[in-house]
């Protein structure tokens, strides 16, 4: 059951982001012959106001073919006056925008969603004190829940780590040990820490780690569009930071993961409820939409690359180094699919 979701989840993420480009392109009056639910031989289809709404045989996602734009040729056009070529460049970039626009979208709702059910986070409750830091030093004991620092309020983990490491000299603490509320002063000291990318950083810290106990936070209506703001920004900023790690080499290749990949993590993430099955799903939607925004010929940041190039130079890039680029586009494409294949086979296969 876990993998049939995770499959349908999967083919619905690509299926909303050509819903964006779909509804773009008819808002300028462009001509979808055929918009596809799944890839392959048409199984079931019904023409309705001139697009081909169709059914095909590989259920995974789905794709947009709108007139006089093909991406395994981009030499081949139409001069009709409702094909995509003959648009104003502006018109088509916002129609390559709308795809991965709509992977936003719908992360933005799925933590809207999570904030108003419940999200999961640790709670702010010390479990480990470092010997001789400044925590220790400030007399913070193994159990204590922080509930204040310099008068704000603490939530979650997060909000504690955040707070302490954008603060400046001293900070005023206040601690729930054994029902009763202390006041406390603490320095923290820049102390050497690993990053998620596993990179030496430093950082303002006290000395302290969670004790691993979650609560549910919920939200109010109003606070839920700062929170899911908030989190798909951060989503976002996590998948780029990813990808320039990776082309850094601070993350190595065979750290890639490919389609069976998502197949397995949204499959376990279904079985722990919905709203590790919704934040997951976010963030692949948020990785689809910025992972199409990439400069890479065949994905839509490659189109906007050359609309950008056709609006400042008021002349389209030569047909020949165009095709080129496209078909170069898609090998690389095809390399990295085969790549991160390979990647989640050898991972399943060493357990």
């Amino acid at each position: 059951m876990g993998m049939l979701i995770s499959l349908l989840i999967l083919s619905f993420l690509i299926f909303f982001h050509e819903l964006g480009h779909f509804l773009a392109a008819r808002l300028f009056g462009v001509c979808v012959e055929r918009f596809s639910i799944g890839f392959g031989k048409v199984v079931l289809s019904k023409t309705v106001g001139g697009t081909e709404y169709a059914l095909s045989a590989i259920p995974l996602g789905g794709y947009v073919k709108m007139k006089g734009q093909d991406d395994t040729d981009p030499t081949k056009i139409s001069l009709d006056p409702d094909s995509y070529n003959v648009k104003p460049p502006w018109q088509r970039i916002v129609i390559l925008l709308a795809g991965p626009f709509f992977n936003f979208i719908l992360a933005y709702f799925l933590y809207f969603a999570i904030a108003l059910i419940g999200a999961n986070a640790l709670k702010p409750t010390v479990g480990a004190i470092q010997p001789g830091s400044p925590a220790e030093q400030a007399g913070l004991k193994k159990g204590d829940t922080i509930v204040v620092i310099n008068d704000e309020p603490v939530k979650v983990w997060d909000d504690l780590s955040k707070k302490i490491s954008s603060s400046h000299g001293p900070i005023d603490m206040v601690i729930e040990r054994n029902g009763t509320l202390v006041p406390l002063s603490v320095t923290p000291r820049v102390l050497e820490a690993r990053n998620i990318f596993g990179e030496s950083v430093k950082r303002r810290m006290v000395g302290i780690g969670p004790s691993g106990d979650v609560t549910v936070v919920r939200y109010g209506f109003g606070d839920a569009f700062g929170f899911a703001w908030h989190k798909t920004l951060e989503a976002a900023k996590l998948i780029v930071l990813s990808v320039q790690k990776l082309i850094e080499g601070v993350v190595p290749a065979k750290e890639m993961g490919g389609v069976i990949a998502i197949v397995q993590v949204t499959a376990e993430a279904s079985q722990h409820g919905i709203v590790a099955l919704f934040a997951l799903t976010a963030l692949i939607s948020v990785n689809l939409g910025v992972l199409n925004l990439l400069p890479i010929p065949a994905l839509d940041g490659g189109h906007i690359i050359f609309t950008l190039y056709e609006m400042i130079f008021r002349r389209p890039l030569n047909e020949e180094i165009m095709y080129r680029l496209t078909l170069g586009g898609w090998v690389l494409l095809l390399s990295l699919m085969a790549f991160t294949i390979y990647n989640d086979i050898a991972r399943i296969a060493n357990g």
